[in-house]
């Protein structure tokens, strides 16, 4: 007897309205939606936004793999992130099939461990440059101040500008596109750029300025001839092993571009919700201060330390398992292609969510806590492939995760070597707040108090 395979096996969600279908719940809170739907539903179910928009959502391992790895050349970006090209080109996160797999073997070498490694100095000095303009006891807005660390060191790795130099030339407009492209992702129907609308004046305006200053550095180190040792010198520097090829100047542009977008925060936002955790668990901060204390000691936090600092690790793992930056993957069906026992029409939209995964009973016990211990004794393995994927997977996992990881790892020890930090009396509650990427909202007001006046008060 022949087997079929339709998407009338998969569960329908329930109450869809006539015209907007889930659009209105999906808005009004898109991480309580999707989880609600896994609990309800199971593996797979199918709901729509809006008139025409249908939409599956897989929560399981095994069918989340097929997707990003094993038929993956099935799909494509989903149409939300395709709205970004006007401001981030062809670059690695909007580019498809035989583009995007000829950009990733020029970028690839560019964040092999072994460079990342030589970046790890210029993480720990651009973080302890920025907390001199802490001062003892006061109120900070921590989840600025991650950003503004994250985009010194960017700007110091890929280009070798400090951060004030960094800031003042892209800072504004990388906040700025950033804010923006919520928007054109969000929207429904985007209009089309040339339509003359505020929104539309405003995202051309941004893309613009931020062409000048990345087009102008290219042309500057072409000129100059200058080989820096930073991200943008190896990327100009990298040729293709199988054709020779390297970068044009517009290749190197939507690459800088999204870097700056994909890059800065997420690791930011990362380490944002970190601070936050820890300032509800001070019996984990007090473990995060011991290992501190009994690896790094009197000295300064070095590039060597990164290996030793297990503990503090597992924080960052953990804190990515909970809020993980990058929330949800999404990608559209290309072509009819068979899911585990079930068939994808085209154009449908597929969406894979980390947070809903990072927090599923099924591979976490007491999945809504805190508790880097999980991590030890190489949980990871344990766990089913795409049951934790915080910088996503296959052919498109993020290039940059050993740099990211890297990177909070060794800010958070160079905060916590000086620092402990809690909410500012009578905070409003904190919640997530999914955007491009998983923001804390409202922005975290902190007090942060010198940990040897505290512990000595």
């Amino acid at each position: 007897m022949r087997t079929t395979f339709d998407n009338q096996n998969i569960p329908k969600a329930g109450n869809e309205k006539f015209f907007t279908g889930h659009l209105t719940s999906f808005q009004q809170d898109p991480l309580m939606f999707m989880r609600t739907l896994s609990r309800d539903y199971g593996p797979i179910v199918r709901f729509r936004l809006g008139p025409f928009q249908k939409v599956i959502l897989l929560s399981d391992p095994e069918l989340i793999k097929e997707v990003l790895v094993t038929k993956q050349r099935s799909f494509v970006k989903s149409k939300d992130v395709q709205a970004l090209k006007p401001l981030v080109g062809e670059g690695l996160l909007t580019s498809e099939k035989d583009v995007h797999m000829q950009q990733r073997r020029l970028i690839q070498p560019a964040f092999k461990k072994t460079h990342i490694h030589a970046y790890a100095q210029d993480m720990i000095d651009t973080t302890n440059d920025y907390m001199r303009k802490w001062e003892n006891m006061e109120e900070v807005n921590a989840t600025d101040d991650m950003m503004n660390i994250a985009l010194g060191i960017i700007c110091k790795t890929m280009f070798s500008m400090n951060f004030k130099e960094g800031n003042d030339l892209i800072g504004n407009a990388v906040e700025n596109a950033n804010r923006l492209s919520v928007k054109r992702m969000r929207a429904i129907f985007p209009l089309p750029l040339w339509v003359p609308t505020r929104t539309n004046r405003e995202f051309k305006k941004t893309a613009q300025a931020l062409d000048e200053v990345l087009f102008k550095m290219i042309e500057n180190r072409r000129q100059n001839n200058t080989n820096a040792e930073d991200l943008l010198g190896m990327l100009m520097s990298a040729r293709d092993d199988e054709e020779g090829v390297s970068m044009s100047d517009h290749q190197l542009r939507d690459e800088l571009m999204t870097i700056f977008l994909a890059g800065h925060e997420t690791t930011a936002n990362g380490l944002a919700w970190t601070l936050f955790l820890l300032s509800q668990h001070p019996e984990v901060e007090a473990k995060l201060f011991a290992e501190i204390d009994a690896i790094i000691g009197e000295s300064a936090v070095k590039p060597e330390h990164f290996d030793k600092l297990t503990y503090t690790q597992n924080i960052v793992w953990e804190s990515l398992r909970l809020f993980p930056p990058a929330y949800v993957i999404g990608r559209q069906v290309n072509e009819t292609v068979k899911i585990g026992k079930y068939l994808l029409n085209k154009g449908e939209m597929v969406l894979m969510s980390q947070y809903v995964m990072h927090r599923h009973p099924n591979y976490f016990k007491l999945p809504d806590e805190f508790r880097p211990e999980r991590f030890e004794q190489n949980f990871m393995r344990t766990l089913p492939p795409y049951a934790y994927f915080p910088f996503g997977g296959g052919p498109r996992v993020c290039i940059g995760n050993h740099f990211a990881f890297m990177e909070m790892v060794l800010v958070l020890a160079c905060i916590a070597k000086r620092y402990r930090l809690r909410l500012i009396p009578g905070h409003e509650k904190i919640k997530p707040q999914p955007l491009i990427t998983l923001r804390p909202k409202p922005r975290l007001r902190m007090i942060i108090a010198e940990r040897e006046q505290w512990e000595n008060s």
